[in-house]
């Protein structure tokens, strides 16, 4: 993929984290309930995929809870001793603000591994690659579960998107195309190689990894000013204090996260394997498509092609230009394939009798999800609902409401989909 080369532009806003530890290495309630606001949101974001949804709750839980206060008794220097092994590139520093965001993270990720750890055995292999093509450390492939909890489609409040939470502005400057019908910062391929052409970029301004990515959360201009205000120091914890607030927290967070995506196994945790789609291919497009046909043609459900191609924000691929692909299960490439003249012809006429109206796909995704069918009718949890809230919408008993969607607990999240008729 060729991206250009641009000067380092606008700062990236992280999403998935708030604000840092104290200086004593602990929270206060604000910064814990804006954090794991933050996190949540992407990761109920994320529940709601195509894929994860195959999956009743019960099925998303890693098997035990993870007891806090056995974290709390283990000592300092087993900690400072795992990150010490795990001998990256970038400095393990373990701290009282590192020890603060473990807890969190192991408060918080724990019944969620499944996910995290299924979803890196899809994506760590792109972002492994990228980050040794652009001579990047691999253990930053870690990063994307601090900005987005590995969500391809986490928007935060500052207009950060993506994977990798690229703004618009560092976006476009990275070569990522964002208009009304294609935001390639969706994009799990070429916004993870502009991620890692960035950070390769920022490295050589700094000269020094853990600064590199700090000024990936706050800009290199926040780094420099931290810099001149400390004095000349070019160490992140020498000029901490002069940082951002939300930047201090980032570097022990991405520390943080790091140990509990190696160290899950030693506080106890067993996640269940989800299955992922890996088996995918990819083509590049000549013509405009839409996905209506796509889906006609190949079998394969609307809100799973989405899924499956997060850059696209309406139903229309406007490939003529031939720059954009199409990513399918590998089973129905070849369905394409054999099809791609009449996807093509109809494509060509349905837009020559009517201009297309710019829809946004999660409408219509949600339009599916209550539609009556073969399948049944479904019903996408909103923050509020209970099973009896749902369970009253549609005339059911919590108890036939739990039977249809397989459950055995009355939890449900925000994003599932349940199954009501």
């Amino acid at each position: 993929m060729n991206l250009k080369m641009h000067h380092i532009a606008a700062m990236l806003l992280m999403l998935a984290l708030g604000g840092p530890a104290t200086a004593q290495g602990n929270f206060d309630g604000d910064e814990v309930e804006m954090m794991t606001k933050r996190y949540t949101d992407a990761y109920d974001s994320l529940i709601g995929s195509y894929y994860l949804r195959q999956f009743s709750h019960s099925r998303l839980l890693s098997s035990r809870e993870l007891s806090l206060e056995e974290f709390d008794a283990l000592p300092d220097s087993v900690i400072a001793n795992r990150l010490a092994n795990l001998h990256t590139v970038i400095p393990m520093t373990f701290n009282s603000e590192v020890r603060s965001y473990i807890r969190f993270y192991l408060k918080y990720m724990s019944r969620r591994l499944d996910v995290m750890l299924s979803l890196s055995q899809y994506y760590h292999p792109l972002f492994e690659d990228a980050l040794s093509r652009y001579g990047v450390p691999e253990e930053l492939k870690y990063l994307t579960i601090v900005e987005s909890a590995m969500n391809p489609m986490a928007t935060s409040r500052a207009g950060a998107a993506g994977l990798w939470q690229f703004m618009y502005s560092t976006g476009k400057n990275y070569g990522l195309e964002v208009n009304s019908l294609v935001d390639e910062r969706r994009d799990t391929y070429k916004s993870t190689y502009a991620a890692a052409h960035f950070l390769s970029d920022l490295h050589r301004v700094f000269d020094d990894w853990t600064l590199a990515i700090a000024a990936y959360n706050c800009g290199p201009g926040n780094i420099n000013k931290a810099i001149a205000r400390s004095g000349g120091k070019r160490d992140f914890w020498e000029i901490y204090y002069f940082l951002p607030r939300e930047t201090r927290g980032y570097i022990p967070a991405f520390i943080a996260v790091t140990y509990v995506m190696n160290y899950y196994r030693e506080h106890g945790l067993r996640p269940v394997e989800i299955k992922v789609p890996v088996q995918t291919d990819t083509l590049m497009l000549d013509r405009d498509v839409l996905m209506t046909y796509v889906q006609e043609y190949t079998g394969v459900a609307y809100d799973e092609l989405h899924t499956l191609n997060p850059q696209y924000r309406a139903d229309f691929i406007p490939a003529s230009s031939g720059r954009y692909s199409l990513c399918l299960p590998v089973a129905r490439m070849e369905r394409f394939i054999a099809n791609q003249d009449s996807i093509y012809a109809k494509t060509q006429d349905s837009l020559s009798r009517r201009p297309m109206a710019v829809e946004p796909v999660k409408q219509k995704a949600e339009k599916a999800s209550s539609s009556k069918g073969g399948s049944g009718r479904y019903y996408t949890v909103k923050r509020g609902d209970t099973l009896s809230s749902v369970a009253r919408k549609y005339g059911l008993t919590v108890q036939k409401l739990k039977k249809l969607n397989g459950l055995r607990r009355d939890q449900i999240n925000v994003g599932q989909r349940l199954k009501v008729r």
